[in-house]
């Protein structure tokens, strides 16, 4: 069995054309395109292509995976994490048995049988992944990413301290207030570029950047690639065989 927190506590990466599907059995966090998700045993996430995602790791951890390719618009929605509560021990068994089966028609049925399952659970109450004020400022700023974002006025909304921000963002997304700001805006923007036609001085102004050549530096800066490039590769190609196992 793969395991991972190992040597780094921090791992990312991306699927282009395949959604990621992890079934946990340790807490961490997890940073889809920036957004902040709390996973603990029992959680199931499911990753849409393209997404980058970012683990951040509590020691040695592993969770079975599935990876899958999708062919139209989704007919239900299945949220990113979702606690499977009770019947997250049966699920696990079920899958690891499935994953050394060798029969992909087998896997295949038992990990849409799960996924189905997942998007039909009744709505569970809402439960905070992290401190209410941070979570109250993601949404808040996934709202305004075409305004002012300074770190003086999200505190103001929240109503600590600039100071005391920094800090509740690192302790639940590992970046500062402005990083996290900064993460929201170019992941969103790299959304539009590869999978819209708007266009790119509208998608700057639309993520806070009024200014092209300050938005063409920081895609270059944390993206690797100019808006243009980004939006000529599209993402294209798979990156790997479709699976499942354990990681």
């Amino acid at each position: 069995m793969g395991l991972h927190g190992t040597d780094r506590v921090v791992e990312s990466w991306r699927l282009p054309s395949l959604y990621s599907v992890h079934l946990y059995t340790y807490e961490a966090t997890l940073l889809v395109d920036g957004s902040v998700h709390r996973i603990r045993p029992g959680r199931l996430s499911v990753v849409p292509p393209g997404a980058l995602m970012e683990f951040r790791l509590l020691g040695r951890s592993s969770h079975l995976y599935a990876h899958l390719e999708m062919t139209g618009e989704p007919t239900l929605h299945v949220p990113v994490v979702r606690d499977l509560g009770h019947d997250a021990a049966s699920i696990m068994e079920r899958l690891k048995r499935v994953a050394v089966s060798g029969s992909p028609a087998r896997q295949s049925a038992e990990v849409w049988s799960v996924l189905w399952a997942a998007a039909t659970l009744p709505r569970e109450r809402p439960e905070p992944d992290g401190h209410p004020a941070v979570m109250g400022l993601a949404r808040y700023i996934d709202d305004h990413l075409w305004g002012s974002l300074t770190v003086a006025r999200l505190a103001e909304v929240a109503r600590y301290s600039p100071t005391h921000l920094d800090r509740l963002f690192l302790a639940e997304s590992g970046m500062t207030t402005a990083a996290y700001v900064r993460s929201r805006r170019l992941a969103t923007a790299r959304h539009l570029l590869e999978h819209t036609t708007q266009s790119i001085p509208s998608i700057a102004a639309s993520v806070g950047f009024h200014d092209l050549q300050a938005f063409n530096k920081a895609c270059r800066r944390h993206l690797g690639a100019s808006p243009r490039a980004i939006r000529s590769r599209r993402l294209a190609g798979p990156a790997g065989p479709t699976g499942t196992g354990t990681e």
